[in-house]
């Protein structure tokens, strides 16, 4: 078993075998744009043949709440049945998750994962450490629902708390400003 990054050449590979396991599909153009953009975060196991038995594509984005931290994210790890429990999802996610801290310093690593994928949630709570973050109703094509999780990889830093403070800051005088503006205007109707 040879487990490596995973380059463009092997796109093709890849998504034979996410379209062998997973009810969910990207489009190349995404696959590609991931491997260019984030050539380091995502990897394979192949046999002794070269065909893709496992995978895990990874990419990095702003977080949600405060955009000028990075986060990673798993955008898809699979591997095929008579590979499973030899530890390659484990091991593509902890070589995956390496790399994202090594190249982008990020804050978290977050998934998602369908509730009904008893396995997925196992792997990713019991071994790997992430925990529920919200609940994601309807999140997939056929409507069901996905956990959105995370594991937080380094304590929030102190631009973190800075930042929060600023942006709690700055929204207050942007509410201070757009109550005055309405005052104001009332004040005025009421002259006229």
């Amino acid at each position: 078993m040879n487990i490596r990054r995973a380059e463009p050449k092997d796109l093709t590979k890849i998504q034979q075998c996410n379209l062998h396991n997973l009810p969910e599909n990207y489009h190349m153009k995404f696959w590609a744009y991931s491997f260019i953009t984030w050539p380091e975060v995502s990897y394979l196991a192949e046999d002794s043949s070269g065909r893709v038995v496992g995978y895990v594509l990874s990419s990095i984005e702003p977080d949600e709440e405060f955009p000028w931290l990075q986060v990673g994210h798993v955008n898809s790890l699979s591997v095929l049945r008579t590979y499973r429990r030899l530890g390659l999802a484990k091991r593509l996610m902890l070589l995956s998750q390496k790399a994202m801290i090594d190249s982008y310093k990020i804050e978290y690593i977050q998934l998602h994962v369908r509730k009904s994928n008893r396995a997925a949630f196992s792997l990713y709570s019991e071994k790997l450490g992430f925990k529920i973050h919200r609940k994601e109703v309807g999140y997939y094509g056929d409507g069901e629902d996905a956990y959105s999780m995370r594991i937080v990889l380094k304590p929030r830093s102190f631009t973190h708390r800075i930042g929060r403070r600023f942006h709690a800051f700055l929204y207050a005088r942007q509410r201070a400003v757009a109550n005055w503006t309405l005052k104001c205007s009332k004040r005025a109707s009421q002259i006229k």
